[in-house]
């Protein structure tokens, strides 16, 4: 089915465009109607007219009969209201289309770089953007239908696994496997680095393991190998805890382009775009500066002959783009990575890698805070444990249950309460703007109150018990949808707007446009079950109000869906 902001719009388009090619009209929702069209002052500049005439003239050649009323306002405002007929129209193809009225995409295959922790090291708050907003946009883009590749891009390469393969040996395999396989990764990797800083002759040997590892020995890379299995365990476990879609399938990390590094030079090279500077080799792209005003350059290998995270992440793009066909490419890095990426990218087109079909973006993010509007950190000063964060929201989430008196056998209220936390977390990330850090507070984020995913796993469930009571004695199919009070309408009017959400959502990359939207609806819900009586009210009215529920739950259910968010039945 087609939308109802998209039939508005291409209807609004066609008129605009009649009277100049190309003039299109902003459309959002509004107060004054339901829809307010905006642009006809500009189109009448460009045309050297009155704006209330030129709007005229737009109305006169809207062919809007049946679907909305529309009015000129003030100096050249087009307001619509829906007309009630079309509108239960709609509602009732939403109820008869399980993907609720949104049209599958165009496909295309997606690639998104996202979560990316460190081998033998456990995943901290500094990863849960990036894992929470990665997989966000990977279930929102498979839901329209295009083919998501994610990649889950590790550090499993560099110089410390030298020293992490020595206190390996040292330990015994059977004695490391044990400690790494209960999660105690940064135990492990604090061990081996107060060896490598306090006694010379182990540093000597990692050094010499490191020599072995980029050389390909074969011993050192099975053992190379013990520490990069058991890190992708503990990764899914956390994944799994969290309920976020990257498998161990996903993980392709920096030892998988390795083979490709001198290629990336030598082709580079051949280009003419290899510069040396310092005994390293370089590129400069155009445009990037340092603060002294000179030439910026993007170092593909280094003066000891090693190559860095440029020439990586060049052999990395190119393979995606090459190999596996990659039609978009997203990058869901932290913002202080934004000159680097930028400067891959740029480097990335100049050798003909990157060609302007295909779409390559750095979906950035902010940082996540403590209530003192610093880094979050422990006590200690240390990165606070994903796993820890989750721990502290279930345990919040299981006393507000017990609060609420939610009647529960004990395994059914653990089972809830991390389906709380989860909600919590994941809401309280996306819901804020990408780019702008926020703070992580817990008393705030499992509140059943406010914004947060508590209240909207809440609504949901409150539409279900409501379902639940009237015990299906009435039909979705046969609702009348009058939409007789406000309240209705405007439910009615948040009901058909997820098509337009979503794709806001995925054509910024911002999961909040979402978030906004189901929150808004929401409320919606809130004030129509307060003003309008569901189970008491005349049964023809009984059955529409129903069927506003029916779909309110359908949407709050799908919409969490698509960021990783359960929709509880009962609460």
């Amino acid at each position: 089915m087609t939308s109802t902001y998209a039939l508005l719009q291409e209807r609004l388009s066609g008129a605009f465009s009649a009277l100049s090619p190309g003039a299109d009209p902003v459309l959002r929702a509004s107060e004054h109607g339901d829809y307010q069209a905006n642009g006809v002052m500009a189109l009448a500049k460009s045309l050297g007219r009155n704006p209330r005439e030129v709007a005229g003239e737009i109305v006169a050649r809207l062919d809007l009969e049946g679907v909305a009323e529309v009015e000129v306002a003030g100096p050249g405002f087009l307001n619509l209201t829906l007309t009630t007929p079309f509108l239960g129209a709609q509602l009732r193809e939403i109820a008869a289309n399980e993907r609720l009225g949104i049209a599958p995409a165009a496909p295309r295959r997606v690639l998104i770089d996202y979560s990316a922790p460190n081998v033998a090291k456990e995943m901290h708050v500094g990863h849960l953007r990036s894992t929470v907003i990665g997989d966000a946009l990977a279930r929102m883009h498979r839901f329209v239908g295009h083919e998501v590749i994610p990649r889950n891009h590790v550090g499993d390469w560099g110089t410390p696994f030298g020293m992490l393969i020595e206190h390996l040996i040292d330990l015994g395999e059977e004695n490391a496997v044990a400690s790494l396989s209960i999660g105690d990764l940064d135990s492990f990797y604090k061990a081996a680095r107060t060896k490598f800083d306090a006694d010379e002759a182990f540093a000597e040997r990692s050094r010499a393991r490191v020599v072995a590892l980029q050389s390909g020995d074969p011993e050192t890379r099975r053992l190379w190998q013990i520490l990069v299995d058991e890190s992708v365990v503990y990764f899914s476990q956390v994944y799994d805890l969290l309920d976020v879609s990257l498998t161990p399938e996903d993980v392709v990390g920096e030892s998988a382009y390795n083979a490709l590094l001198a290629g990336v030079v030598d082709d580079l090279a051949a280009a003419g775009l290899l510069v040396e500077s310092g005994g390293a080799w370089c590129v400069f792209p155009a445009g990037f500066t340092n603060r002294e005003g000179e030439p910026l350059p993007l170092i593909v290998k280094k003066s000891d002959d090693g190559y860095g995270y440029a020439a990586s992440d060049l052999a990395a793009l190119r393979q995606r783009v090459g190999e596996l066909h990659a039609d978009d490419l997203l990058y869901v890095v932290g913002a202080p990575q934004a000159q680097h990426l930028e400067m891959v990218f740029a480097v990335a087109r100049m050798a003909g890698w990157l060609p302007a079909s295909v779409h390559c973006e750095h979906v950035a993010f902010g940082s996540v805070l403590g209530t003192d509007r610093k880094m979050l950190r422990t006590r200690a000063g240390v990165s606070v444990k994903l796993v820890g964060l989750l721990d502290e929201a279930i345990t919040r989430a299981n006393e507000a249950l017990v609060e609420r008196h939610v009647a529960l056998d004990d395994e059914s209220r653990d089972e809830l309460a991390l389906q709380i936390a989860r909600a919590a977390i994941k809401w309280a990330d996306l819901s804020t703007e990408r780019q702008r850090d926020y703070v992580f507070d817990l008393e705030r984020m499992v509140s059943f109150e406010g914004e947060t995913g508590p209240y909207l796993q809440y609504a949901h469930a409150r539409q279900r018990s409501i379902l639940r009571r009237a015990q299906d004695t009435w039909s979705l199919a046969a609702a009348p949808f009058a939409l007789a009070e406000r309240a209705e309408r405007d439910l009615a009017l948040g009901l058909v707007a997820l098509p337009e959400a979503l794709e806001s959502a995925l054509a910024l990359s911002q999961p909040h446009k979402l978030c906004t939207y189901l929150f808004d609806l929401a409320q919606r819900f809130t004030a129509f079950y307060e003003a309008c009586p569901v189970l008491t009210a005349p049964e023809g009215t009984r059955d529409e109000r129903l069927a506003l529920c029916e779909l309110s739950a359908r949407t709050l259910a799908t919409g969490l869906s698509l960021l990783g968010i359960d929709a509880p039945d009962r609460m």
